[in-house]
């Protein structure tokens, strides 16, 4: 048998085994982030959820396919490890990028959703806070009516 062969094959093998793997532990791990980024609406968490596994899986899966051709002939085993660890590495560095990335665009979101949700206070104000014993009243326009 063509050791290439055998290349490609533990190749395709090991690149699917770590796609599954890498996509199964981002969803179940991912969940809880996506519900604080969606303001707790865990639903649309779940669908969000499993939408983006669906797109790591085309991409990653289209790039390991595409990646599996080589032009150098495999003769021996040391070639057949040398490919096998080029080619994984190129895939683990893909799958290391596109994790960033989402990880990098989640927070966008979830970053513009914590300020949206605090510029509201949480009390509405009650009035103008009473200066306490030994401090200076304020004076001028801006400062609060004095009842008299």
């Amino acid at each position: 048998m063509d050791l290439t062969v055998v290349a490609y094959a533990i190749y395709l093998l090991v690149g699917l085994g770590l796609t599954i793997w890498v996509a199964h532990t981002l969803s179940r791990n991912g969940r809880v982030f996506l519900a604080d980024v969606l303001n707790g609406d865990e639903k649309l968490a779940g669908a969000v959820n499993h939408l983006l596994v669906v797109g790591f899986y085309l991409v990653n899966l289209g790039f390991v396919a595409l990646y599996l051709q080589d032009d150098s002939a495999v003769t021996n085993a040391r070639e057949v490890f040398e490919t096998l660890s080029r080619k994984l590495g190129v895939v683990l560095l893909v799958l290391g990028v596109i994790h960033l990335g989402n990880v990098y665009a989640l927070n966008k979101f979830r970053r513009r959703g914590m300020a949206d949700r605090g510029q509201l206070p949480p009390v509405p104000p009650q009035g103008w806070p009473v200066a306490p014993h030994g401090y200076p009243v304020p004076h001028g326009p801006w400062a609060p009516p004095t009842g008299r």
